[in-house]
């Protein structure tokens, strides 16, 4: 079982950076690949970033590379996503979340079976 509490959104203009925190109970956070996603009103969910379970490979949504980086501290049983260069269109709230795949990671939410509660981000233009 794990549970994931994030922190960190907010309101910014334009052009802004903010850093996601996500941060997961348990002491099995190190087996999970972790996850990104964000759902804007009137829209479905979408993937935003993934890092695998070491932290050695992420994957991102082309909307999003270049500006957005996944991290995580196995140590401290926390996924960060600094989004930097924020525009209007990424407003939404944003989740993470854990799971296990074959893979380095993953972007189907489907395998994904744990989800914080969510983060509401808002940028204004």
């Amino acid at each position: 079982q794990v549970q994931l509490v994030e922190s960190g959104g907010g309101l910014v203009q334009a052009g802004d950076s903010l850093r996601l925190s996500c941060a997961a109970s348990g002491r099995t956070f190190s087996s999970y690949c972790m996850g990104w996603f964000r759902q804007a009103p009137g829209k479905e969910r979408e993937f935003v970033a993934a890092i695998s379970r070491n932290g050695g490979v992420m994957n991102y949504a082309d909307s999003v590379k270049g500006r957005f980086t996944i991290s995580r501290d196995n140590a401290k049983n926390t996924v960060y996503l600094k989004m930097n260069n924020l525009k209007p269109e990424d407003t939404a709230v944003y989740n993470c979340a854990a799971g296990q795949t074959t893979g380095w990671t993953t972007r189907n939410p489907v395998d994904y079976g744990y989800w914080g509660q969510g983060t509401q981000v808002t940028v204004s233009s």
